[in-house]
């Protein structure tokens, strides 16, 4: 996978905010809700490249991943903790 790019982006604080929000009930940051919705408007206007990669997994991996510290922790019954 490629570097990704950083960018500076200015929004107006109403929009900054409407967005955190968005992102937040969706259980995203509000750079990946941006990055969601520029995805999202690219492939509505057919100029999504094709080989464009997913989007990065973030958060934990799914439960039963070949993960030593989640095979430990389900074989504790401590699944779900901090």
């Amino acid at each position: 996978m490629s570097e990704r790019k950083s960018i500076l982006l200015r929004l107006d604080p109403a929009v900054h905010n409407a967005l955190a929000k968005w992102a937040a009930d969706e259980l995203r940051s509000t750079n990946a809700q941006i990055e969601y919705l520029l995805r999202q408007g690219l492939t509505q206007a057919g100029r999504l490249p094709r080989d464009l990669g997913g989007l990065p997994r973030r958060g934990r991996p799914p439960k039963g991943a070949d993960s030593p510290s989640a095979t430990d922790t389900d074989q504790e019954g401590q699944a779900g903790g901090a």
